[in-house]
């Protein structure tokens, strides 16, 4: 269990990064790697990248070098994911912020490392790569793994970008609509059941026992695509505090997407494309950026049954997204929703 310990100042700088951290869903789909949880969530993804571990020789030595440094268990060096407040870093900063660590943290972090014991990989105990070059700060061996990093983004990560970026807006915008109507207390609540606020405490799902102290410096809550279960936080509490949790996956058939929405031009061919009730409904939800099923029906004065159909045509078109909620269904605009709305203005 993790006791993330507030005070008042702590509940006034709680914040949600509007993004995935690349560098969190590098370290979280490495871990994901090495097990077999979540079939149907992450096995489609394993089985799009087994032919690239198998018949691409970088592709797999980047993963497998990188599987050294991440071994699936309670421990991983937090100089790999760099906290950066709110939270909208991209790879190539996240990147700098990982060479540009003092030697003193490296060394240390990769002492624990190897207290841990060697990670085993396909069944063979490996030592951490670089491990002796990084703990010095070697320049070489620095630059060698921002290259692992980037290289492993873009065979493992990259090509799945509009599926990760698709989830985490719509857990974005339904905890910020929770905390926009019921402040600190409702969006806290949107965690059970991996997390339960009881003031001044959240108590939440964790591997081992620890107490984490804010002590006024707030919370950095990271949505993440590939973490699995439960949220994770970093080692050393003296980093800015932050919460990496597990959004939401949907289990269905990715969608084919259409190649892409030019030449619409205008707002008439949007109507034209979608139909005049779809399209009403794909500018106002992205007006909105979160909302209901009958809050749609009654800004563009649709019956509810007749929204709902056309939500889930827009739903299968990639347009759109949505996850119910108790007795509701909240709606976003999908990224290629926003693309074709962009492409489409006067």
């Amino acid at each position: 269990m993790l006791r993330v310990h507030f005070t008042g100042r702590d509940l006034e700088y709680i914040r949600i990064a509007r993004r995935p951290d690349p560098l969190w869903e590098i370290v979280c789909s490495v871990c994901r790697l090495q097990t077999k949880e979540g079939p149907l969530v992450f096995g489609p993804w394993r089985r799009a990248v087994a032919p690239r571990l198998k018949g691409d020789a970088a592709a797999r030595g980047a993963a497998l070098a990188l599987r050294s440094l991440v071994p699936f268990g309670p421990y991983f060096p937090d100089f790999l994911t760099p906290a950066v407040d709110g939270g909208t870093t991209d790879l190539r900063q996240g990147i700098e912020g990982v060479l540009s660590t003092p030697r003193r943290r490296l060394r240390d972090e990769l002492v624990l490392l190897a207290e841990g014991g060697e990670s085993a990989v396909a069944g063979v105990r490996v030592r951490p790569f670089a491990g002796a070059e990084l703990a010095r700060g070697d320049t070489t061996a620095l630059r060698a793994l921002g290259g692992l990093l980037s290289s492993y983004d873009e065979v493992f990560v990259a090509p799945f970008r509009h599926r990760i970026d698709e989830a985490v807006a719509l857990d974005v915008a339904w905890r910020s609509r929770e905390l926009s109507a019921g402040g600190t207390r409702a969006l806290l609540g949107t965690f059970r059941p991996m997390a339960r606020w009881s003031p001044p405490v959240l108590e939440v799902e964790y591997p081992v026992e620890r107490d984490l102290y804010l002590d006024g410096r707030g919370l950095l809550l990271v949505p993440s695509y590939f973490c699995w279960r439960m949220p994770i936080t970093l080692v050393d509490d003296a980093l800015m505090p932050m919460l990496v949790y597990p959004v939401a996956k949907s289990v269905e058939r990715p969608v084919d997407r259409p190649a892409g929405p030019e030449g619409a031009g205008s707002v008439s061919s949007l109507v034209k494309l979608l139909g005049p009730t779809r399209a009403a409904l794909l500018r106002e939800v992205a007006a909105r950026g979160c909302a209901t099923t009958s809050e749609l029906a009654e800004a563009v004065g649709s019956s509810l049954p007749n929204t709902s159909q056309q939500l889930a045509i827009l739903r299968e078109a990639g347009l759109a997204s949505s996850r119910r909620e108790g007795r509701f269904v909240l709606h976003i605009p999908s990224p290629l929703g926003l693309t074709l709305l962009e492409t489409t203005s006067p």
